[in-house]
């Protein structure tokens, strides 16, 4: 039985992830801040489906918090087969209201929480020969809007370049950008979503079917909805800064986790 380790597990696209994998019988490994939700979480699947649920507390943006990620990661003995790097959040605020140490803090959990997991799995499923990574980004990635935007591009560009680096060594990368998503992270982040059209909000369930299955496919990039596909096409023939006008009036609210 294969193993799945999904950060941010206990919300959102995170939590639909753990849904999905263990009706499919994955076993788990669990990883969010909140110890007591992901006992929860992990005696909800065991007992639903059957499958173990192994649970890591660990901030990931601390040192500490990655380290114990990527030590269980580099396990051997218990090797995961799939790492979904899910965890994330948003900041209130456009650039320059936002504290530094708040900024700082995104970008440890966005860009160094996810190079230094995805390294650590992809080292251990390269010498099997198999596995894969899902390193959740955002359609935000394409529009040029702050700190978030600005680190879900990265996320995506790295994930396509150690994709092709690591073209025929049976590991898979993708990178999944999806839009609007109903789970808790505007809350968290005490962001309005009143302004938001009620097409553009997406279901974490069926999102997660279809990155899933766009992953089996081999794609490296995954925008899982016809919507969003045919909005990022607009996207890609829009100036530059015409973008970044439209992108400023609505404010920074893209944010799938």
């Amino acid at each position: 039985m294969t193993t799945a380790l999904i950060t941010g597990s206990t919300a959102g696209i995170g939590s639909a992830f753990a849904r999905r994998l263990a009706a499919q019988g994955h076993n788990l490994v669990l990883v969010a801040r909140d110890t007591e939700r992901l006992g929860e979480q992990a005696t909800e699947l065991h007992d639903r489906h059957g499958i173990e649920a192994e649970v890591l507390t660990a901030d990931l943006s601390t040192d500490k918090g990655i380290a114990a990620v990527e030590a269980r990661l580099g396990d051997r003995t218990h090797p995961v087969d799939l790492l979904v790097n899910n965890a994330g959040f948003g900041n209130k605020g456009r650039y320059l209201e936002v504290s530094m140490a708040d900024e700082l803090t995104m970008l440890k959990v966005h860009i160094e929480a996810v190079l230094r997991l995805t390294s650590a799995a992809a080292e251990s499923m390269r010498s099997r020969g198999r596995g894969g990574v899902v390193n959740v980004a955002s359609v935000a990635a394409f529009v040029p809007r702050g700190t978030y935007g600005a680190s879900k591009a990265w996320v995506v560009q790295f994930t396509q370049g150690a994709a092709k680096d690591l073209a025929g060594s049976g590991v898979r990368m993708m990178a999944l950008c999806p839009g609007f998503v109903r789970t808790e992270f505007h809350e968290r982040a005490g962001m309005g979503t009143d302004n938001i059209p009620g097409w553009m909000w997406l279901d974490a369930d069926k999102l997660v079917a279809a990155a899933l299955a766009d992953l089996a496919r081999g794609k490296t990039v995954s925008i899982p909805d016809p919507r969003y596909k045919a909005l990022m096409g607009v996207v890609k023939l829009t100036p530059r800064g015409l973008l970044g006008g439209v992108s400023s009036r609505t404010g920074r609210k893209y944010g799938p986790q």
